[in-house]
């Protein structure tokens, strides 16, 4: 596995995004009214563009800071063949149209989030497939995040890099339909810095 100083990837929270948007421990002050406003039509920009992604499932989200942001969903199933994390050659199309979206726009920050569901591996404690998991869904966001990279996306674009395994699930793990949904790939795109300062200045576009 490749790591890239300035870029978070860990097991645990290290990031901005992590399950329902949970506040760090010094939030950043509230930005005013219309900040949040140049920042929302802006995102709506964005979304736009991703709507296109091939795929995907789009979903327009509120970040920790109470900005809008643009989540972006993989299935497992469509980036990786089951327990590998080396990417499919039928998800590099969904994967370029992402990385377009990213490369037109670099004024957004990208977090690359892993799950997977809560199956155990035969020949492994139950306490051992909890960290197997874990692992795999890490290694998945990494080869993600290193594929976009491969089609030009910046590295200092990707701020954040997680694997959560079986946390946080988006349905239940007691059917194969649940856990299908469960194994996914989740990318955010939310306001850098920049587009904060760009909003504030009211040049944001």
């Amino acid at each position: 596995m490749v790591l890239a100083l300035g870029m978070c990837i860990t097991l645990s929270s290290c990031g901005f995004f992590q399950g329902l948007f949970k506040k760090k421990a010094a939030p950043a002050p509230a930005p005013v009214v219309e900040t949040k406003t140049a920042i929302r039509n802006h995102m709506d920009k964005v979304k736009s563009e991703a709507l296109r992604i091939k795929n995907a499932d789009i979903q327009q989200v509120i970040d920790e800071n109470g900005l809008d942001a643009i989540k972006v969903t993989f299935n497992s199933g469509i980036l990786f063949a089951t327990g590998d994390a080396d990417v499919a050659a039928s998800s590099k199309e969904p994967l370029k149209d992402l990385a377009e979206v990213l490369n037109n726009n670099q004024i957004c920050d990208v977090a690359i989030h892993g799950y997977t569901d809560n199956v155990a591996f035969r020949g492994f404690t139950p306490e051992q497939s909890v960290q197997k998991n874990k692992d795999l869904s890490l290694e998945r966001a990494v080869a993600v995040a290193q594929y976009l990279q491969s089609l030009g996306v910046s590295i200092d674009q990707i701020k954040d890099i997680k694997g959560f395994g079986a946390d946080n699930p988006v349905a239940s793990n007691d059917t194969e339909a649940g856990r299908r949904q469960n194994r996914r790939v989740e990318i955010f795109l939310y306001a850098s810095q920049a587009m904060i300062n760009a909003a504030e200045s009211g040049t944001l576009e």
